[in-house]
């Protein structure tokens, strides 16, 4: 088992399907010889050459246009967005046809297609580059999509994202791509759709995305230390599909959720999943459901203002005091 940054299990991720699978292939801005602006993909283009690692203009609609183009004839890319705000610029092609490309063709198309993309705040890049926006592509009907929380969920989810035959939205927190993990050594493939349970507790139900999941494992320390307060933590993963079986059955048993949202607060994923809770576990709960979000404003590029507006340890710790009995 080696321990390996974010960002290495990322070109690690990619190495290792490249290598079983010729079909796969790799485009984007900057991602060849430079290794990526994050320099998530070192060594890939070293590797595997210019045919599979392509290297290309700064336009996000030629690179989704090349890619999609591509999976429809055979192969299996993997396309970056270098800052998932940039997603915007090329939206309708992600939205209107990449997503409804098996819909439209009555299933005889499929899009084996993973785009990647640098996601969110806390690196302090401003309002133009520091976006959480895993919630538009989870409104898309067609998209998977995914956000790992550490080096090796990031390896063994993006390696089923890379195998998966439908089109699948990889967003990677930029500022959890120092930290370090230990992952398995040899091929590893998770499975899309599955929440992990990395803390049990039996007081309240704690559900975080990406760089959340840190600050609430983080906040449920503190509280079992200073609080006497026990949290289960619950690290979503994967947004489409959702794993609404472990997340209420987690819920369930504490009779109380909080959930961590590095999106802004109106239309936040956090707000789906109280609303499935309220549907189908109401009378299970306990008291009202808790969302912890950033607020519906830009991020702001001061390092003092953007810490103060994304959801921290210390906050997630302070609003389950107040409101847990």
């Amino acid at each position: 088992m080696a321990e390996l940054t974010y960002r290495e299990a990322v070109a690690e991720a990619i190495a290792q399907e490249m290598r079983r699978d010729e079909d796969v292939v790799f485009l984007g801005e900057d991602i060849g010889a430079a290794g990526g602006v994050f320099k998530a993909t070192v060594g890939l283009f070293k590797e595997f050459g210019p045919e599979r690692v392509r290297d290309t203009p700064i336009s996000e609609q030629a690179i989704l246009g090349a890619a999609m183009g591509s999976a429809m004839t055979g192969l299996k890319p993997i396309a970056e967005i270098m800052f998932s705000d940039f997603l915007a610029v090329c939206w309708d092609i992600v939205a209107n046809e990449i997503a409804k490309a098996r819909y439209m063709t009555g299933g005889q198309m499929s899009m084996p297609l993973v785009i990647r993309t640098a996601n969110g705040g806390g690196s302090r890049f401003g309002a133009q580059h520091s976006q959480s926006v895993e919630n538009w592509a989870m409104m898309i009907p067609g998209l998977k999509v995914v956000a790992p929380s550490s080096p090796a969920d990031v390896k063994g989810l993006l390696a089923a994202a890379i195998r998966d035959p439908d089109p699948v939205m990889f967003f990677e927190q930029k500022s959890l791509y120092p930290i370090k993990g230990f992952v398995p050594d040899g091929e590893l493939v998770d499975e899309l759709g599955t929440a992990k349970v990395l803390r049990d507790g039996g007081d309240v139900t704690i559900v975080a995305l990406a760089a959340m999941v840190p600050r609430a494992m983080k906040a449920a320390e503190e509280l079992s230390a200073q609080h006497g307060i026990e949290a289960t933590v619950v690290d979503v993963r994967s947004l489409v599909p959702l794993d609404t079986q472990t997340i209420l059955r987690e819920i369930s048993k504490t009779g109380r959720l909080v959930t961590v949202e590095e999106n802004p607060r109106l239309c936040g994923w956090g707000a789906e999943i109280a609303s499935i809770v309220a549907d189908e576990i109401f009378w299970d709960l306990d008291g009202p459901i808790i969302r912890i979000t950033t607020p519906h404003i830009p991020l702001p590029a001061a390092d003092a203002l953007e810490d103060a507006t994304m959801p921290s340890a210390e906050r997630i710790v302070r609003e389950i005091v107040e409101n847990i009995d």
